[in-house]
Order: structure tokens, then C-alpha cells, then sequence
């Protein structure tokens, strides 16, 4: 009898796992759930070149439409899964229907946080995840927007959105943008990217509301009493993993569903990749939750062999990128919200021309960045896994190779 695997979560991680599995020499029964009626989508286009404006729509898809039939794959859009029989192997959809199941993958992503104060679900309040999203968030371009945020997200449509000649105010609660991610010392860059930029950063501060005026936005009231007018708000306050199938299901969940490093969960027939899955990570010794394009491109190939029987860990280093006016980002690692020791810089910040290299008091390298630098993401990879002590001197040293730092 014909195995059938099912995934739920038809973005970037579920198109992904049936090309694996498919690639893997996987000839049984296919299915791909998703609730959207859009075709399997990549996210970063969103908030950057779809966004802008430089990049046609059909770019943003994963395969071409006729990929899945000529792959077997069953496609089944705009239907949810509700609950997961884990005893029966049965997933139960929102049409009516259910679907037996051999191996199960769950990718199903993460969702916008809301924002608890009045106004946040009013119409000209916008929150970027899904294709529909970006293009309405486009169609303000030109007028006064008004950015909730100053996470990636806040700030990639900050530059969009300022390229497009629209003025663009932030209002961001921590003193820097980005000041979890990067630290204080490199937060500074985007700051003063953006301000260079004519944008307006309101920084240590407080929202209190989104202003109406019959039932639609038009502007925001912070904590001082102060308002801001504005065409239009966008708010990017962060991702929150979508467990709540997961959860019903009773598999282990915390800060999403948990997985071993072969991306199996507390279920041996249930398995989850992409912004949803929190994995034992082997290099760093821990469950991660990575909410990055690579993540969702990378993981499900390892997931696909773990459900046809592999052993495999998953343990590529979290990667990231981002393009923000003249500026282009890789950052490669991880590192808690203050979890190093200290950060060295090689080139000069202030043309933003540099690589940035997150070290641990022992000086391993945890994690590094280069802005405008390029072909450098290999060595500093290395230089993470080596997990060896380097000298901060040479590490600064442009004329030092960085493995040799």
C-alpha cells in the first residue's frame, strides 16, 4: 500500500519539503495543505524588491503553477487543517473533509503580533505577512505613513516606502532599531541610515493609540499625548509562531513546536521545519527558533529525509540579509539579545563599509555581519564553527584574512 505523507503549510518551508521529497525518490501520495489561494509564495520580496516595486509578482512564487501536478504533488489551497488525530494519523480540514496521513509535517509558519491598543484593527492599519499585504501596504506609497516598529520588517518598508516618496514616521519603544538584535553598538548604523534618509525616528517611545476617524486611521497618539497624522500605519512588532494546531494536537510546544535536530517532534510520525519549528540546534547546543528566509529554504530538505527514515542533523547557521536604500546586509550566527561579550569591527561604520563580528568573552565568534562588504560569509562561517579563540586585533585587521584572525 501507497504511503501518503501530508504537509500542512503550503508557504516557502512547504513547497520546499515536496521538492525534497520528491527529489529524495519519495513516489507515494503527496499532499500540500494551504489556507491562502495563492500558490506557495517567498516572504523576503514582501518587504523588499515586490515591495518597491522592482521586482513583477510572478518572481515571488515558489515554482511555476505547473510544478505540482507534474510532480504529483496535491495542492490543496484555501483550506485549513483544524485538528490533527495523532492516534488515528488523520488531519480534519475546514471544508468538511479529512486526510489520512503516514508522515505528517507541520509548516505553518507564524503570524503578525497584534497591537493591544484601540484602533490597531482599523482599516488603513496594515500588517505585513501574505502577498495581499505587501500590495496594499504599496498602494499608500506616496503619502504619510506612519511605521509601528523598528525591527527589520519596519525598516525594509521604511526604505520602500521612502524611495517611494512618501514621509515616514517610526515609533519604536527601545532606544535604537534593532537594538535586541544587534546591540547598541551597531544599531547605531541603521539609525543613522534612516534619519540620513528623512526619516522621522521617534525612539523611546510609547504608542497609546491609533487615532480614527470613522473607522479608519488617521494617525497615532502616543504615550506623551502627542499625535502623529498620518495616510496610513503599518505596524511590524514581531512574529508569533502558528502552534495552535500543534497545541490541540498535544505535541510539545514551546516558543513553538519542538523538535529534535532532525526536525522530528515529540510525535515519531509528526515532524515541523521553518518559522514554526523550535530545533536542538548541534553547533549551538540548544533549541533555536529561526523566523529567516534561509531557514524555511533550508531546513525542509533535512525534514524530508528524516521522514523517509534519515538521521541527519539540521545544522546550518541562522542567515539573514536585508537591502535598505544603498545599504546591503548579510548576517550570519546567533546571539541572544545581549549574550556577547563584545563586538570588533573591521572597516569604518560610519561609510558603512565594515564587517561586524559578535564574540563571546572566551573570544569565539558568535555571530558576524558585513554591510556593503561581499564574499565573505564563507570565512566567517568557518570561523564560528572552528569555535576557536581569535585575537579581536587581528580580527579588526583589514589586512588580516579573517581565518587566519
Amino acid at each position: 500500500m501507497a504511503q501518503l505523507f501530508m504537509i500542512v503549510g503550503a508557504g516557502l518551508a512547504g513547497a520546499k519539503a515536496a521538492e525534497a521529497l520528491r527529489d529524495k525518490g519519495f513516489d507515494g501520495d503527496l499532499v500540500l495543505i494551504g489556507d491562502e489561494r495563492h500558490r506557495p509564495y517567498e516572504r523576503p520580496p514582501l518587504s523588499k524588491d515586490y515591495l518597491a516595486g522592482k521586482a513583477e509578482r510572478e518572481s515571488v512564487f515558489v515554482h511555476p503553477a505547473q510544478w505540482y501536478a507534474e510532480h504529483g504533488v496535491d495542492l490543496r489551497l484555501g483550506v485549513a487543517a483544524t485538528a490533527v488525530d495523532r492516534a488515528g494519523h488523520e488531519v480534519t480540514l475546514d471544508d468538511g473533509g479529512s486526510i489520512g496521513y503516514h508522515r505528517l509535517l507541520l509548516t505553518t509558519g507564524a503570524s503578525p503580533r497584534r497591537l493591544p491598543v484601540r484602533g490597531a484593527d482599523a482599516d488603513g492599519v496594515h500588517y505585513l505577512r501574505r502577498l495581499g499585504d505587501s500590495e496594499a501596504i504599496r498602494s499608500t506609497f506616496g503619502g504619510r505613513l506612519v511605521i509601528v516598529g523598528a525591527g527589520w520588517i519596519g525598516l525594509e518598508v521604511a526604505a520602500a516606502a521612502r524611495q517611494a516618496g512618501s514621509s515616514v514616521t517610526i515609533v519604536e519603544v527601545a532606544e535604537l532599531p534593532l537594538l535586541a538584535v544587534l546591540g547598541p553598538e551597531i544599531a547605531t548604523v541603521f539609525a543613522a541610515l534612516h534619519r540620513d534618509h528623512g526619516v522621522d525616528l521617534r525612539l523611546s517611545t510609547q504608542l497609546s493609540e491609533i487615532t480614527t476617524d470613522g473607522g479608519r486611521a488617521t494617525g497615532v497618539r502616543l504615550a506623551d499625548g502627542s499625535t502623529i497624522e498620518a495616510d496610513a500605519v503599518v505596524v511590524g512588532v514581531g512574529i508569533r509562531p502558528n502552534t495552535d494546531l500543534a497545541e490541540a494536537a498535544r505535541l510539545t510546544v514551546d516558543n513553538g513546536i519542538v523538535v529534535d535536530a532532525t526536525l522530528r517532534s515529540s510525535d515519531n510520525d509528526v515532524f515541523a521545519a521553518g518559522d514554526v519549528a523550535n530545533a536542538m540546534h548541534p553547533l549551538l547546543g540548544r533549541h533555536i527558533r529561526v523566523e529567516h528566509w534561509a531557514n524555511a529554504l533550508n531546513q525542509p530538505a533535512t525534514a524530508a529525509a528524516t521522514m523517509l527514515g534519515g538521521t541527519a542533523p539540521y545544522d546550518e547557521l541562522p542567515y539573514f540579509y536585508t537591502d535598505q536604500y544603498d545599504l546591503g546586509m548579510e548576517y550570519i550566527g546567533y546571539v541572544e539579545p545581549r549574550g556577547y561579550d563584545r563586538v570588533v569591527v573591521r572597516g569604518d561604520t560610519s561609510t558603512r563599509e565594515f564587517i561586524a563580528l559578535w564574540l563571546d568573552a572566551e573570544h569565539h565568534v558568535l555571530a558576524g555581519m558585513n554591510v556593503n562588504v561581499w564574499d565573505v560569509v564563507e570565512p566567517i562561517k568557518a570561523l564560528i564553527r572552528a569555535r576557536r579563540p581569535v585575537d579581536p586585533d587581528a580580527l579588526a585587521d583589514p589586512g588580516t584574512p579573517l581565518p587566519e584572525a
